[in-house]
């Protein structure tokens, strides 16, 4: 799909893998682009891109991307000052790691402030609980987040091309046209599951089913939908874990022996987007080796 001249809605936009496609698909001279994301920064952003490309281009949208009323709003505001949106890049994201069972850390407490009596507690059938579950509202928050919201942002992108296409009396895609829209998901390498991140896992390996039903249905009316699996990237994200932790526990698993910088991973989301024959994954994990 040729990007200059078309129109592209990305979350996430203000930081990260988000902002780095940004930047490439202003510098390949797309029309027009939504800058979507529920930092204070939209605003920031888009006057620094449109100050890059000399021209207005970015649209500031700042809002929480898991609100369905905020984003019925974007795509019709990008149709009518902009142009139908035909790239849609769901890139934001959250990590709310935590083992999925936890032996509480003050268990040992539990037993020596019990008045039951070792053998007492042996016959109690009711006994203290020293585990506790992954929060059943993180595990919530996060599928929200990394897994109903950029399918919600993909479909509607579809939604839209396909109402163009019904008012437009084109019917079915032919395969001599070109490509009408193209949608890349963020995935990632814990998709095959990963220590701690059970709800980040099950998000991204949902988003793998995702993909290959909008594929095959979106392709009626001429929209590809891909998905991009990153290792660890050098982000916002990706920062907020314990120091060391990457030098120390991550580092020896990834060939590459160094984080992924978001530039690298707009770079294929580039190829993603112009080149048709490449569908299904990508896998842009510097090498790495199994997690579990």
């Amino acid at each position: 799909m040729n990007i200059a001249d078309s129109v592209a809605v990305v979350t996430g936009a203000t930081g990260g893998i988000g902002l780095a496609i940004s930047e490439k698909l202003v510098a390949l001279n797309i029309r027009g682009i939504a800058i979507v994301d529920v930092s204070d920064q939209c605003e920031v952003v888009s006057r620094l891109l449109n100050e890059s490309a000399g021209r207005q281009v970015a649209c500031a949208f700042q809002g929480d991307v898991t609100d369905p009323e905020f984003r019925n709003s974007v795509f019709p505001t990008m149709e009518s000052e902009v142009g139908l949106v035909q790239i849609c890049i769901p890139a934001a994201g959250i990590l709310r790691d935590s083992m999925a069972v936890k032996i509480k850390k003050n268990h040992h407490e539990d037993k020596k402030d019990s008045p039951i009596s070792p053998a007492e507690n042996a016959n109690e059938t009711d006994p203290i609980d020293h585990t506790e579950l992954y929060p059943e509202s993180l595990f919530r928050q996060v599928l929200e987040v990394n897994l109903l919201h950029p399918t919600y942002w993909a479909m509607q992108t579809i939604a839209g091309i396909a109402n163009y296409r019904v008012n437009e009396e084109l019917g079915s895609w032919q395969s001599q046209e070109a490509v009408q829209g193209v949608i890349i998901l963020i995935g990632s390498v814990s998709s095959r599951g990963n220590r701690g991140q059970v709800s980040y896992s099950a998000a991204k390996a949902g988003l793998n089913a995702v993909c290959t039903t909008l594929n095959v249905e979106g392709l009626y009316h001429g929209v590809q939908t891909k998905i991009i699996h990153p290792g660890f990237v050098s982000t916002p994200m990706t920062d907020s874990m314990p120091d060391q932790y990457f030098e120390e526990k991550l580092k020896p698993l990834v060939g590459l022996g160094r984080m992924i910088e978001p530039t690298e991973i707009a770079d294929a989301i580039v190829c993603l987007i112009e080149n048709p024959i490449i569908s299904g994954q990508l896998w842009a994990d510097a090498s790495l080796r199994p997690m579990i």
